[in-house]
Formats: C-alpha cells, sequence, structure tokens
C-alpha cells in the first residue's frame, strides 16, 4: 500500500515532496500514483532506444521537474544523470541508467498496488 511511511522508507524525501502539497498527505499520495503513471517514461526507454537524444532529452526533463518537485529521490538522481547527458547529447549506453530508472519506479508501482 503506498503510505507516506512507504515511500520514505523507499527513499522519497517525503517531508519535501509534503511542503510543496502544502501538508496533505492525500493530495501528495494522489500525485505519486500519477507521476509513477507519466508516459514520459516509455517515451524516455523508446527515445534512448531509437538514438533520438533530443526526444530523449524531453522526456527526461519532463520527468526531472515531476519527480524532483515530489522528492522522489531513488528516480530523480537517475533521471537528473540522464537529463545532463542528454542535454549534453552524449553518444552513450543509456541502458544502466534507464534500468535504474525503471527500477525505482517499478518499486513505487508494488507499493502503490
Amino acid at each position: 500500500m503506498l503510505t507516506v511511511e512507504s515511500l520514505r522508507a523507499w527513499g522519497a524525501n517525503v517531508d519535501e515532496g509534503l511542503g510543496r502539497c502544502l501538508n496533505n498527505e492525500t493530495f501528495y499520495l494522489t500525485l505519486v500514483k500519477k507521476a509513477i503513471q507519466d508516459p514520459s517514461f516509455e517515451k524516455l526507454n523508446a527515445a534512448c532506444g531509437a538514438g533520438d537524444l533530443d526526444q530523449g532529452f524531453d522526456a527526461a526533463h519532463a520527468l526531472k521537474g515531476v519527480m524532483a518537485n515530489l522528492a522522489l529521490t531513488p528516480i530523480l538522481n537517475p533521471v537528473i544523470k540522464i537529463t545532463e547527458l542528454l542535454r549534453a547529447r552524449t553518444v552513450t549506453d543509456y541502458g544502466p541508467l534507464l534500468t535504474e530508472i525503471t527500477s525505482a519506479r517499478d518499486q513505487v508501482l508494488a507499493l502503490a498496488e
């Protein structure tokens, strides 16, 4: 079950995220549930798989904003890394970062079930 406590144990900076939601736990948890369903996750994977660094950057940058606002740190940290690599149009294997992002997202999805 997705709770503030389960997110805190997972590694989210819940106090920071809640502060942005006027300390309304219900609102915060609703936003977290929506955020982990963001289509930018799939767009990022598809763009990086296709070598489309521009579309990859757009998707990563969108995710970075959402994850930062909700303080979902375990997803945010690798998203920051991939965003900066894509911003620089670095040609590299994005697989490990994509795996890290997907794994962290899957952990939150499991909490939300």
